[in-house]
């Protein structure tokens, strides 16, 4: 079975599979009947009158306090809601009320006794907050909180109260009778010093009236000098401004006649740079591309010569080493054959100093005929002493004969007047 509550109300479902209890505030609840129990529990606004009659206050003055609490039990608050259900379910709202109002009266006293008249009656925000703090702390408990507290009445029956509102009453009017002489004598001061403004100002006002009056004198006649001053100057101007129209005019003239000269000297300079590009364009560019042409030339021309040096040096070099080489060739192998000789010569002696002697033979016929080729014409005269001539002629053919043994030693490297001889 299907039950509903409304936004004020909460409601409580126990019994099967229900451990803890459902609680469901402003809803509804499916209850399996005879297995399930549903309560309810109100959650509206309670209003309480909470009246605290004759509480001693810390000096001894008993007072009667008259507080409004607003309070109402969370249904928003899990917690705070099962700790309600726990203590007020099955209770009405009034027996609710109760329990809570007499909780807030015991808080109101003991914050009474711990305060003083003055403190109560003149801080009224003070004394509402504290118990508002002190009683939201144990109510919240009960998950009850409270909304709001305030201070609704204070009074006694002593007249403690009515005699600090003497007391006060009477420095009130004091100070009121004072305020009224002190207003009484500012306004009167007031008065005075108005009046002495005014008959300051009156005066003020005429001395002002005066000097507008002479300044107005003095400005008139001033304007009047400017005025007769700006007539003469006009005057003297406009023969002036005609002066300076003539002079611009002739100014004008000059400088038409300047610019028409200028004009010409730009056409002249123009005309002189045009024969300088045509000039630049018929002689200097060919010119210089005849230059640049030749230059060009001569430059592959250098590198040719430069590239044939090069070659014949690198020639030279080439033909150096294969003479060097060949030199040395030729050096190895006649050294062979030296000593091969020189080894035959061990061997043979005498006969190979005769081969070596036959060998050399042209080329000592060659020495010694060589005195003789230098002799270009060769004349003898006879005088009679023919045998004078001849005698010159077998000596020179002697002295060829003598260096005969010393040449072939040169050539042959062999003494000859050591080699022993037959004929």
């Amino acid at each position: 079975m299907f039950y509903t509550c409304g936004p004020n109300e909460a409601m409580v479902v126990s019994g099967f599979c229900r451990s803890p209890p459902l609680m469901i505030s402003g809803g509804r609840v499916f209850v399996f009947p005879c297995v399930q129990q549903i309560q309810r529990i109100t959650l509206n606004t309670m209003t309480l009158n909470v009246k605290s009659d004759k509480v001693y206050t810390r000096h001894g003055v008993p007072i009667s306090v008259t507080g409004i609490a607003q309070m109402k039990i969370q249904g928003q608050n899990k917690q705070m809601l099962a700790a309600a259900c726990q203590m007020f379910m099955g209770k009405s709202e009034a027996e609710i009320a109760q329990i809570a109002l007499e909780t807030l009266e015991g808080h109101q006293r003991a914050i009474i006794a711990h305060l003083t008249v003055e403190e109560i009656y003149k801080d009224r925000k003070k004394f509402s907050e504290q118990v508002f703090k002190v009683a939201s702390s144990d109510l919240v408990n009960m998950g009850i909180s409270v909304v709001s507290y305030t201070l609704k009445d204070v009074h006694d029956d002593q007249d403690y109260l009515h005699s600090l509102g003497k007391a006060r009453t009477a420095q009130v009017q004091k100070d009121a009778r004072i305020g009224e002489a002190l207003n009484k004598r500012d306004a009167v001061i007031r008065e005075a010093h108005a009046l002495q403004e005014k008959v300051s100002a009156q005066y003020m006002n005429e001395i002002q009236m005066a000097k507008a009056q002479r300044d107005f004198e003095l400005k008139k006649a001033a304007y009047d000098i400017e005025v007769n001053t700006k007539k003469a100057e006009s005057e003297m101007a406009y023969q002036l401004q005609v002066a300076k129209t003539k002079q611009r005019i002739e100014e004008e003239k000059m400088q038409v006649q300047v610019v028409e000269r200028t004009q010409q000297i730009t056409l002249q300079d123009q005309e002189i740079t045009r024969k300088e590009k045509e000039l630049e364009a018929k002689v200097k560019k060919p010119a210089e591309a005849e230059r640049y042409r030749l230059e060009k030339l001569a430059e592959a021309e250098r590198l040719q010569l430069i590239m044939e040096a090069e070659a014949e040096a690198e020639s030279i070099r080439v033909r150096g080493e294969a003479e060097a080489f060949a030199v040395e060739a030729k050096g190895r192998a006649e050294a062979e054959q030296m000593a091969k000789k020189a080894e035959a010569f061990q061997q043979y002696k005498e006969g190979a100093m005769v081969d070596m002697l036959l060998e050399k033979l042209p080329l000592m016929a060659d020495e010694i005929s060589k005195p003789l080729t230098s002799v270009n014409k060769v004349t003898m005269i006879s005088s009679g002493g023919s045998e004078v001539g001849a005698a010159k002629l077998t000596g020179e053919v002697m002295d060829i004969m003598t260096k005969l043994p010393e040449t072939i030693e040169k050539l042959t490297g062999v003494n000859i007047s050591q080699v022993p001889c037959t004929v």
